[in-house]
C-alpha cells in the first residue's frame, strides 16, 4: 500500500501552477460522445478520475489520446452505450455519460455509480430530469436503462441545486427538440465551464452560472478546442496549507473569482491573501484565529473544502464550528486529525472544533478524497512524522500533489 510520510512543521514558501479542474474535466469528458468529430481538451489533470473516464470512452469505441495535458478526443466510432460496470463502479462521475449518450444514441445501460463515500448522492434528480425529456427509464439488478425515439424540451425545476443532475440536463437537452429550462439550477464555475465548451461546439446553452438555464436544442455538434478551467480545489487546498503551516505561497494560473468564500474565510483567521488577476498570494506568520464555517452551494463555501479548512482550524485560538450542509457524511477525517492531537467533536451535521497549539505526526488513514487532502494539511503543520494511507482516494483528485508540495519546501515523500 502506497502512502506519504510528512516530516512536518516547515513552513511552504514558493510559487506553483493550478492545473485544470478535475470537476470540470469530468462532464466535458462525457460530452464529447455528443460530438462526431474530434474535440481538444487543454490543461487535463494526470487524475486516476480522469484516466477512468478516458478508459469508459475508449471501450465504448471512441479514440482517445494523451500527449502531456492535452487531450483528444474522437467520439464518431462509438456504436455502444453499455458502460462497463467495472468502470462505472471506480468513478460516480461516469454517471454524466448518461445524459450525452442518451441524447446521442437514443438509449443508454449503466450501472449504479462509485465514488467516495461522504453520504448519500442519490441520482434521482437525474432520473427525473430524463423522463422529464420523454425518456423511459428501467432500474433493475443495480443496472439504469434509459430509452426514448426522441428527447423533447421541457422544463424541469429542481429540488436541490445539484451539480451533477443539472450538469447531465444540460448535456441531455442539448440535441433535444425545443426548449428545455432547468429551474433552481447549480450555479458553480464548473457548469458554465462544461457550457461554454458546449457553445464552441455548437450548442445554446444560457444562463450558465445562475439559478436559470435555457437550453435550445440543436441538431448537431462539431469538433472545437477547449481549455479547462484551473481547479479551485486544488487551489484552495494549497491556499490553506499555506496558512497551516505558516508560509507564504503564490499560486499561478487560478481564477479568484471562483473563490471568494474561501478567500474571505482566510482572511478571517489572519491570513494575508493578495489577489492580483491570475495570482493569489497567501501568507501566514502567527497562530490562525477560528472562524465558524456553514458549507453550501456556489458561490458559498465549497464542502470540498470543508475538510482541509477543519485542519487549520484544528490549530486555531479559539472554537470554530463547522457545520455540514451538503453531505451529511463528511466527517470522517475528525478520527484520523483526533489521532494527531486534534480537539474535535461532531453532532450530526455540526463539528465544533477547539483550537490547539500544535498537532503531532501520526498514521492515519484516508477513507475519502477530502478528508485525505485535509490529513495531508495537518501533516505539514505537525510536530514529527505523520504517515498517510489510503492514497487511492487521494490520487482520484490530486495530481502529483507530493511534487507540487516539495518544489514549496515540504519534506514529503510517497513510500
Amino acid at each position: 500500500m502506497d502512502a506519504f510520510e510528512i516530516h512536518g512543521g516547515r513552513p511552504l514558501h514558493g510559487e506553483t501552477p493550478v492545473y485544470g479542474a478535475k470537476n470540470a474535466v469530468l462532464p466535458i469528458l462525457a460530452a464529447t460522445v455528443m460530438v462526431e468529430d474530434t474535440c481538444v481538451l487543454e490543461g487535463v489533470p494526470e487524475l486516476e478520475d480522469v484516466r477512468v473516464m478516458m478508459d469508459i470512452l475508449t471501450t465504448l469505441g471512441a479514440r482517445v489520446t494523451r500527449t502531456g495535458d492535452r487531450v483528444e478526443v474522437d467520439a464518431g466510432p462509438i456504436r455502444h452505450t453499455n458502460v462497463p460496470p467495472e468502470l462505472m463502479r471506480r468513478m460516480r462521475s461516469s454517471v454524466f455519460l448518461m445524459g450525452p449518450l442518451l441524447s446521442r444514441f437514443g438509449e443508454v445501460r449503466v450501472s449504479k455509480p462509485g465514488g467516495c463515500v461522504i453520504g448519500q448522492r442519490p441520482i434521482d434528480f437525474h432520473l427525473r430530469g430524463m423522463r422529464a425529456l420523454g425518456a423511459a427509464i428501467e432500474e433493475k439488478h443495480g443496472f439504469i436503462r434509459c430509452a426514448a425515439n426522441r428527447l423533447y424540451g421541457t422544463q424541469i425545476v429542481l429540488d436541490f441545486p445539484s451539480v451533477g443532475a443539472t450538469e447531465n440536463l444540460i448535456m441531455a437537452a442539448v440535441l433535444a427538440d425545443g426548449v428545455t429550462v432547468i429551474e433552481n439550477a447549480a450555479r458553480e464555475p464548473e457548469i458554465v465551464d462544461l457550457a461554454r465548451f458546449l457553445n464552441r461546439c455548437g450548442a445554446r446553452v444560457e444562463g450558465a452560472g445562475e439559478d436559470r438555464v435555457v437550453v435550445t436544442g440543436v441538431h448537431h455538434l462539431h469538433g472545437t478546442v477547449h481549455r479547462v478551467i484551473p481547479d479551485r480545489i486544488v487551489a484552495g487546498t494549497m491556499m490553506i496549507a499555506a496558512a497551516a503551516t505558516r508560509g507564504c505561497v503564490t499560486l499561478t494560473g487560478v481564477e479568484p473569482q471562483h473563490l471568494g468564500a474561501v478567500i474571505g474565510k482566510l482572511r478571517e483567521t489572519g491570513a494575508r491573501v493578495e489577489v492580483d488577476h491570475d495570482i493569489i498570494t497567501v501568507e501566514c506568520s502567527a497562530q490562525p484565529r477560528a472562524v465558524d464555517i456553514r458549507t453550501a452551494p456556489y458561490p458559498g463555501f465549497p464542502t470540498d473544502l470543508q475538510a482541509p479548512m477543519m485542519a487549520l482550524l484544528t490549530m486555531a485560538q479559539g472554537t470554530s464550528v463547522i457545520r455540514e450542509s451538503v453531505f451529511e457524511a463528511r466527517f470522517k477525517h475528525v478520527n484520523e486529525l483526533v489521532r494527531m492531537g486534534a480537539d474535535v467533536s461532531v453532532d450530526l451535521r455540526t463539528a465544533v472544533v477547539r483550537g490547539v497549539p500544535r498537532l503531532s505526526g501520526a498514521l492515519v488513514e484516508a477513507t475519502d478524497l477530502r478528508g485525505g487532502a485535509a490529513l495531508i494539511v495537518a501533516g505539514l503543520a505537525a510536530e514529527g512524522l505523520t504517515r498517510v494511507e489510503g492514497l487511492r482516494h487521494i490520487d482520484r483528485g490530486y495530481q502529483q500533489i507530493d511534487v507540487y508540495l516539495r518544489d514549496l519546501g515540504a519534506d514529503m515523500v510517497r513510500v
